[in-house]
């Protein structure tokens, strides 16, 4: 089941990026709360007016817009 129908872009909103439901939330911005160790419910309990699916959806985006490239930590080996 996909979540992409949440991602949307609008050039008045946010310059064009990626955001969800046409609120101004960037995907990239949500991604970076998750990344920093935010759980999906302290995210929601800050922004009221996201949902679970928001956030599922941004993961969806992201990992899609990723492609298929390999991410190798820098001074692994």
């Amino acid at each position: 089941m996909s979540r992409l129908d949440r991602i949307t872009t609008d050039p008045a909103i946010c310059h064009g990026q990626p955001t969800v439901r046409g609120l101004r939330y960037p995907v990239e911005s949500l991604l970076e709360l998750l990344a920093s160790g935010m759980s999906i419910d302290e995210i929601i309990s800050d922004h009221p007016d996201l949902e679970r699916d928001d956030l599922l959806a941004a993961l969806e985006f992201g990992a899609l817009v990723s492609g298929q490239r390999r991410v190798v930590p820098l001074g692994a080996a």
